[in-house]
């Protein structure tokens, strides 16, 4: 069974994709700041996707995935955004700090799934 990281600052998101992500299979493990996804990585966790969103307080999503992909565990994992934001120039920053795929909230589970499958081998 493959593990996902969420990371989101918004407890309704957490709950409902972790709903979403446990009835198709997936193990979940959820943060609720860049920081706590950050000290997941650093105690050791080691996922086979992390969803995270862009806009937190503290780090944001971009920042996040640039601090994960210097972790050498982390460097070829799977890293999906799943944000409001649907700007172009955001989504090129985002490839650009290693983000693999992105979705816009709210995210269909459908699509969610389908994007999930297309990138964890």
């Amino acid at each position: 069974m493959a593990t996902i990281l969420l990371v989101d600052d918004s407890a309704t998101v957490l709950m409902s994709i972790s709903g979403i992500l446990a009835k198709a299979g997936y193990s979940v493990e959820t943060a609720a700041s860049a920081a706590e996804g950050l000290a997941k990585f650093n105690s050791g966790m080691k996922p086979n996707l992390l969803i995270t969103d862009l806009n937190m307080p503290g780090m944001n999503g971009i920042e996040f995935i640039r601090e994960v992909r210097k972790l050498p565990a982390c460097k070829f994992m799977p890293i999906l955004f799943l944000t409001t934001e649907s700007q172009q120039e955001r989504r090129t920053e985002a490839k650009a700090a290693g983000a693999s795929g992105w979705l816009v909230k709210p995210a269909t589970s459908d699509s969610l799934l389908n994007t999930i499958k297309a990138v964890i081998r």
